[in-house]
């Protein structure tokens, strides 16, 4: 007789999926919404990448992309919100996996999309903090004359992911407030932004140029190939609303604010970056003096060239502090990703990765693996110039088929899915299914090469950095995890005091 997990309090229904109650449980449907919207952060990923989206593709493509890719995001989004409802636990992605899996493949399926969610997560940590110093490089040279350049960068890149790494260790109850309060920031910083890029120019371009003009300047001949590239940069802003999967055991009413949070923070992204993107676009004054901005960063340009040096400047120090925010948030659910699979035995030294902190009840060795992580991949930009867009790339395809393959188990499940409290009804098999095609396409289009001629400074890495953990996982498989992941009587015999049950519930 299924479980009725309507009417079971939070900490039961972590129980009944194998769980026991250790993380603070202290965060509101709101709070949990903040989380991912910060994650998201349209100040973050579509500011940051707004460069490549002006190479590769150009006005037409960074709106119309946004507003397809919305759409596309939104079915992936509302598919995993249903299987969230019925399993709110941290492990999130890889959990259901296991549960929707068939038994003797369970392990497995859980196995490897872990590990693609831990790839895209550790990636989204680095593009978005390695676009926060990306602008801060930006304003520092402008202000101060520290040049921008690639060593500066990263020097810069490293103090954000330590800075974010102390704040999750030691500021816990602050996460959680300037998690709230990034979401306001974000919605008023864009209002600002626009309202300042509407009406303090002396021009505007027209109509046509926003939303019709085509520019490739990416090498390749074929515009349809440089069209359907140009999509990175709405779907790597779309990324990890996962986060309220992950934080729903700390999260109050898990089994529906945990479904609406993921679903609320894609369509308020969604709206509120299409203003962003039509005001930012349509306040362009020298599209090539953008592009060649010595900054580095074109959107910087565009903000002086539109309202002035000194308003500039204040806008830029804007999209800073909304960076700022959502590299903050997105070690937090990194952390939670990474505590959640290494307690139950999936990573090297997992002992030390799934220790909670006594104090503050929280992952803090997570953390600082997250951060770790983050800074290995984007320190390849010392040699490659296209690395920040690989790193994008690789976010994406390790997120999203994390995201799909419990999409795809729960359709091969048909009826016999158990549904949460929030569900799709009889439209879930119609979206799910437009999901796992969307999914299926972005994963191959992102591993192509972005830019022609391909040489070793502009080849796109995300191929190998995903065949590379790919590899990894698929050996450690084989040679050992699959005698033993998620296999109650393997795991206590393994790990000894970090898995005592199926799906681990952790030491006190």
């Amino acid at each position: 007789m299924p479980l009725d997990v309507s009417a079971t309090s939070d900490e039961e229904r972590l129980r009944q999926l194998g769980y026991t109650q250790v993380l603070a449980r202290r965060m509101s449907g709101f709070s949990n919404f903040a989380v991912s919207f910060t994650i998201i952060s349209i100040l973050a990923g579509c500011l940051t990448l707004y460069g490549f989206g002006m190479n590769t593709g150009g006005p037409a493509m960074i709106i119309w992309g946004w507003v397809a890719v919305g759409l596309m995001t939104l079915f992936v989004g509302l598919a995993m919100a249903e299987v969230c409802s019925s399993y709110p636990t941290s492990a999130g992605l890889y959990f259901w996996a296991h549960k929707l899996a068939p038994p003797r493949t369970a392990a497995a399926w859980a196995w490897f999309t872990g590990w693609f969610n831990v790839l895209g997560q550790v990636a989204v940590t680095a593009g978005v903090d390695f676009g926060a110093a990306s602008f801060l490089n930006a304003y520092l040279d402008l202000q101060f004359g520290f040049a921008a350049t690639s060593v500066h960068t990263v020097i810069l890149f490293a103090a954000i992911l330590a800075l974010h790494g102390l704040i999750n260790t030691f500021g816990v109850r602050l996460v959680a407030f300037l998690n709230s309060f990034s979401v306001w920031w974000h919605i008023v910083g864009v209002l600002v932004i626009v309202g300042a890029l509407a009406f303090l120019p002396e021009r505007h371009q027209s109509a046509h140029f926003v939303f019709g003009t085509f520019v490739n300047n990416t090498g390749w001949h074929s515009t349809f190939y440089v069209g359907m590239l140009s999509l990175l940069m709405a779907q790597y802003t779309f990324t990890g609303y996962d986060a309220s999967a992950h934080m729903t055991e700390e999260t109050n009413n898990a089994a529906v604010a945990g479904p609406r949070g993921i679903i609320r923070s894609i369509w308020v992204s969604w709206v509120v970056g299409f203003v962003l993107l039509v005001g930012l676009t349509f306040a362009i004054q020298d599209y090539d003096a953008a592009l060649s901005s010595s900054t580095g960063v074109p959107p910087a340009q565009i903000f002086m060239d539109a309202v002035g040096v000194a308003g500039g400047k204040m806008l830029l120090l804007i999209a800073i502090g909304a960076q700022l925010f959502c590299g903050m948030a997105s070690v937090t659910a990194n952390s939670r990703m990474i505590y959640a699979f290494s307690r139950d035995g999936a990573l090297p030294f997992s002992h030390i990765w799934h220790r909670i902190n006594p104090n503050t009840r929280t992952p803090t060795n997570a953390v600082w693996l997250a951060a770790l992580g983050a800074l290995a991949l984007g320190l390849p930009y010392l040699i490659n110039v296209t690395a920040y867009a690989a790193v994008t790339s690789i976010a994406v395809i390790g997120l999203y088929i994390a995201y799909v393959i419990p999409t795809y188990l729960r359709l091969r499940r048909g009826h016999d899915f158990e549904r949460g409290p929030w569900h799709l009804g009889r439209a879930s098999r119609l979206v799910g299914t437009i999901a796992v095609i969307w999914v299926c396409f972005i994963t191959g289009l992102f591993m192509m090469p972005q830019v022609s001629p391909v040489t070793m400074e502009t080849f796109n890495y995300a191929p190998i950095a995903v065949l590379v953990v790919l590899g990894f996982a698929a050996c450690w498989w084989l040679a050992s995890a699959r005698t033993w992941f998620l296999n109650p009587t393997m795991s206590r015999r393994r790990a000894r005091h970090a898995i005592r049950v199926p799906m681990g519930s952790v030491d006190r």
